[in-house]
């Protein structure tokens, strides 16, 4: 038993090594020749932190891992677990219709009643391809559950790439609650398990370049990935934790999903309510995100980067708790919803006075 953990283990580090190395190679190519391509338009400046154009091609490199992981688990481990499994077929199209639209939207800032379009769609895939929300007792809010999350996160992990390595470290985060939640000894012949493990190999090389004082940004062609990636795979382990085995409880599932994705629901929900009251669309970018409220108030680029790697840790700790050791009936639920929400009024109250548009 030791000797096939030991294995496993160390298949996870190598399959993790080769997707770190290649993201770093391929992140590492688009800089040297990305003179133009992907770089952020000059007018584009008072929406996006950097005061500087930097290439905008993150992305590209975490659609080639994961085209790659992808293409190796099935000439590896077997065609028939992936071609002729409808899930992971819908994985597949949707992530590369999200990331052609943010391709689209570096390239040509593709319209907002498009942009929406097309996240529905994506949305429409997960449902089509039975991999939506089977949390509730009818089938048409499990629907509007899964469109409506579907463009939620797409949306968000859009918006929280407002500042050097914020949108990359969360994703880890987020994608390591994942795995602590639902980790088999067996997982890499789960090609799952085997997919998330490259992205995250895919990110952490791209870290490298992101971190401050960042020399690349992963663009909207990185964000709509990684938007639709996390909205799969939170659907799928998170949304639906426990249903199959009938060991659930919609407070407490609702409570894992909260606690997993707290970084870009609180900035959303904190950037939404701000510019509604302003009389502003939420759909317009700006320099009032909570990552920016925190510089305002003397913290450094780098040490908000810091401090949502350690809320990052505190996410996946937390969410471990939820899903494996807190009763689907216990009061301590009722106290996490209060925590997040009480982070959500802390960034309010120590943006009086800091309102820089």
């Amino acid at each position: 038993m030791n000797s096939e953990i030991l294995l496993s283990v160390g298949r996870i580090v190598g399959f993790f090594a080769c997707a770190f190395v290649l993201s770093v190679i391929v992140n590492n190519f688009l800089l040297k020749f990305a003179h133009s391509l992907g770089m952020r338009h000059r007018h584009e400046h008072h929406i996006r932190w950097s005061a500087e154009a930097k290439p905008s091609l993150g992305g590209v490199s975490f659609y080639i891992c994961f085209l790659i992981g992808f293409i190796f688990y099935a000439i590896i481990f077997g065609q028939s677990d992936v071609f002729r499994n409808k899930q992971l077929l819908g994985l597949f199209f949707g992530t590369t219709m999200a990331f052609l639209l943010g391709l689209s939207d570096d390239a040509y800032d593709t319209r907002p009643r498009i942009k929406l379009a097309v996240q529905i769609l994506c949305g429409c895939i997960l449902v089509l391809t039975d991999s939506s929300v089977h949390l509730f007792a009818w089938e048409w809010l499990n629907v509007t559950a899964t469109i409506f999350w579907t463009v939620a996160i797409m949306n968000s992990i859009n918006m929280l790439d407002n500042m050097d390595g914020i949108t990359t470290v969360t994703s880890i985060s987020i994608l390591a609650v994942v795995i602590s939640i639902s980790i088999p000894f067996d997982m890499l012949d789960n090609v799952h398990y085997f997919l998330i493990i490259t992205v995250i190999g895919a990110l952490s090389g791209f870290l490298i370049f992101n971190w401050n004082p960042a020399r690349m940004f992963m663009g909207d062609t990185g964000s709509q990935f990684l938007g639709f990636f996390l909205t799969y795979f939170s659907i799928r382990f998170l949304w639906n934790h426990g249903v199959e085995e009938n060991d659930y409880s919609i407070f407490s599932n609702l409570t894992l999903v909260l606690v997993a994705f707290s970084v870009p629901i609180i900035d959303t929900t904190f950037v939404v309510i701000r510019r509604l009251a302003r009389g502003q669309s939420p759909l317009i970018g700006g320099r009032d995100h909570t990552t920016h409220t925190l510089f305002y108030r003397g913290v450094t680029e780098r040490q908000v980067a810091i401090v949502y790697s350690i809320m990052g840790i505190v996410t996946v700790l937390l969410s471990l708790n939820v899903a494996k050791y807190m009763p689907h009936d216990s009061l301590v639920l009722v106290l996490i919803w209060l925590y997040v929400i009480s982070i959500l009024v802390f960034f309010f109250w120590i943006a009086k006075g800091s309102d820089r548009r």
